[in-house]
């Protein structure tokens, strides 16, 4: 069929002809243009696509779950650019309006304000070993002395969190941050991995396990009226004529409620652990030492 011919049969100008037979030929779709007097248009005999019986919701949800900044990261942006033109060009014109739209409207950017994403330059290599089932063995940068190991790891699967790719190994399994990967090698030996293993069960219950690890400790601290913590469960049930309202918050360490809790100044006071209302008593001491009555007018 020639332009002018799909045109008036799809009730659109030959303008956008033009330019949907462009799009679908960069999504792959196998349409073919011979020009002269008995030209036109031609789709590959035999050619269908496989999308069936999307729902209004489906299309706009498919399109909202699109996410080109880590697809590019692991080298696949190109292909889920063409995933998406070729999904769009099969929706009827009603579901590809609501699919834009969505795609309009809506951003999904993962990573949080004040955490740097990682760089994380082995991310494709990690990423093509994930898929290809192939041993890696890494120089690896970890928290605790000695600082810098190696590693033989058997990538299950890639996690996205908050902008930090995690790669989960087998032997455990283990859990690594790709972005701590200093050097690495891809083998040429495969491994098997097994069946039944689940990735997003697996990462639930290593969130779990985390945080569980991550509080050790508990303070027991009291709020100034209207101040929250996260995590904190209130024991003190009487009235208070202050309005302070006590409560209990598990904590990483002293070292790090340390900090978290200067930050709200005089909203809080720990009453325990002793170790931590000293270290705060000592910081408020030296900084009194180092402002003393410098914010006083000086006629005070």
């Amino acid at each position: 069929m020639t332009a002018a011919q799909l045109a008036e049969e799809l009730e659109v100008s030959v303008r956008t002809v033009y330019r949907d037979v462009e799009a679908l030929g960069a999504a792959g779709v196998p349409l073919y243009g011979d020009a002269g007097h008995a030209g036109g248009y031609r789709l590959l005999d035999g050619y269908r696509t496989r999308l069936t019986g999307l729902t209004t919701e489906e299309a706009e949800a498919l399109f909202l779950a699109g996410a080109p900044g880590p697809a590019a990261e692991l080298g696949l942006g190109a292909v889920l650019a063409a995933a998406q033109l070729k999904v769009r060009a099969a929706l009827p014109v009603e579901l590809r309006a609501h699919a834009d739209r969505v795609a309009g409207r809506f951003h999904l950017d993962a990573p949080g304000w004040y955490a740097k994403a990682d760089d994380a330059p082995f991310l494709p290599a990690v990423a093509d070993a994930v898929w290809n089932s192939r041993v890696l063995h890494v120089l690896y940068r970890r928290w605790a002395e000695p600082t810098d190991v190696r590693r033989r790891l058997e990538p299950y699967g890639l996690v996205l969190k908050a902008g930090r790719w995690y790669v989960v190994s087998g032997s455990g399994p283990r859990t690594f941050r790709v972005g701590q990967i200093l050097e690495l090698t891809v083998s040429d030996e495969e491994f098997t991995r097994p069946d039944d293993f689940d990735l997003a069960v697996y990462w639930t219950a290593y969130q779990r396990d985390f945080h569980e690890r991550l509080y050790r400790g508990e303070a027991l601290v009291r709020l100034a009226p209207g101040v929250t913590l996260a995590r904190a469960v209130r024991v003190d049930k009487r009235a208070s004529g202050d309005g302070w309202t006590e409560v209990r918050v598990p904590i990483e360490s002293v070292e790090h409620a340390h900090g978290e809790f200067l930050r709200l100044g005089t909203d809080i006071e720990v009453l325990q652990p002793a170790e931590l209302r000293a270290r705060i008593a000592r910081t408020v001491a030296e900084l009194t030492g180092r402002y003393g009555n410098s914010g006083a007018s000086s006629g005070d």
